[in-house]
C-alpha cells in the first residue's frame, strides 16, 4: 500500500507484516471460518506469551534488518525477549515535542471529518461515532477524526497529544481483527477491543483518545496517568500492530500536507510528538 512521509515529501510503498495469512483469512470461505477464532483473545494470548519467552530473542536481529529499523534511535541494550524489543524506548531527545497538537506515537495517519450527524466514512464503511464510543458524541460535530495505525515495525509507545487531565475512561470488550486495509468489509472499530478516555486539554478543548486492539496484540499496557503534560508517555502495545483514534472537536486545523493525502485516502507517515494541527 502507499503510504506519504512527510518528511522526505515523497510516496512509498509499505507491506503488511503477515500479509499473506490475512488475505487468506478475510479473503478465502475456509479461512473466513478459521478468523472467527483468530480474531478472540485465545490465539493472542498464546502468540504474547511466545514472543515474551526468552528464546524468542533470537528473532530480534533478523527483524531489524528485514525491516530496516534505525536502532540508533532507541535506547542501547540487550533485549530478553521479542516482547522487550517491541516495547523498546527511544533514546532522550529521539523525539522532540513540537509546537500545537502532536501525533501520539509513530504511525500512519488518516484524517476523516465528523459531519453533524457526527458520522465518518472509513473505507466505505459508516461509521457514528457513539457506536466508537458508546456516547453521546454530539459535541464532536464539524470536527475530525484521526486515524493513527501503528504497523509492527513501528515503536509501540504512544503520548498524549495535549496537556491536561483525564475526565473519564472506560474499556470495551470486542474483538481483534486486524487494522490494515485487509479488514475493510469489518466495523473494526466498533467491534474491535478498546480502551476509551476523554481529556480535558485546555488549548483544544475535550478530546477523546482510544487504543484500539488488533489481531495478536497481546495486551494494552496504559500507565493510568490522571493529569499529564503534552508528550508524555501514556502507555505502550505489547506484540502486533494496533491504532489510536483521537476525535477532536470543532476548531482544530490538521495540517495542510496531511489533509490533502486523507482527502485521497492516503495515509502520512507521522512520528511520535511530531506537530500535526494546532487551533484555528
Amino acid at each position: 500500500m502507499k503510504v506519504y512521509d512527510r518528511a522526505r515529501k515523497e510516496y512509498e510503498e509499505v507491506t503488511q507484516y503477515g500479509s499473506d495469512t490475512l488475505k487468506f483469512l478475510y479473503g478465502n470461505a475456509f479461512g473466513r471460518i478459521l478468523l472467527r477464532l483468530a480474531i478472540s483473545k485465545l490465539p493472542s494470548r498464546i502468540y504474547g506469551r511466545k514472543k515474551a519467552s526468552r528464546r524468542s530473542a533470537k528473532e530480534v536481529p533478523d527483524f531489524i534488518r528485514d525491516h530496516g529499523i534505525d536502532m540508533t534511535q532507541f535506547e542501547e541494550r540487550e533485549f530478553v525477549s521479542f516482547t522487550d524489543f517491541f516495547t523498546r524506548k527511544f533514546k532522550d531527545g529521539a523525539r522532540p515535542v513540537g509546537d500545537g497538537l502532536i501525533s501520539p506515537a509513530d504511525s500512519k495517519l488518516l484524517v476523516y471529518p465528523a459531519d453533524d450527524d457526527t458520522r465518518i466514512i472509513v473505507k466505505g464503511r459508516e461509521y457514528f461515532l457513539s457506536e466508537i464510543t458508546r456516547r453521546n458524541m454530539d459535541e464532536y460535530k464539524g470536527g475530525k477524526v484521526l486515524v493513527y495505525r501503528l504497523c509492527i515495525d513501528d515503536c509501540h509507545r504512544y503520548c498524549f497529544p495535549a496537556s491536561g487531565t483525564v475526565l473519564e475512561q472506560y474499556d470495551i470488550k470486542g474483538k481483534l481483527h486486524t487494522v490494515s486495509p485487509l479488514s475493510k468489509d469489518y466495523k473494526i472499530y466498533q467491534e474491535n477491543s478498546r480502551k476509551v478516555f476523554f481529556l480535558d486539554t485546555g488549548e483544544f478543548g475535550k478530546i477523546c483518545y482510544i487504543e484500539v486492539g488488533a489481531i495478536l496484540v497481546g495486551k494494552i499496557v496504559d500507565h493510568g496517568k490522571k493529569e499529564f503534560v503534552k508528550g508524555e508517555e501514556k502507555g505502550y502495545f505489547e506484540p502486533g500492530g494496533s491504532t489510536i483514534i483521537v476525535i477532536v472537536p470543532a476548531g482544530i486545523e490538521i495540517d495542510s500536507d496531511i489533509m490533502e493525502q486523507s482527502l485521497t485516502g492516503v495515509e502520512t507517515q507521522v512520528k511520535y510528538g511530531e506537530r500535526i494541527g494546532h487551533r484555528c
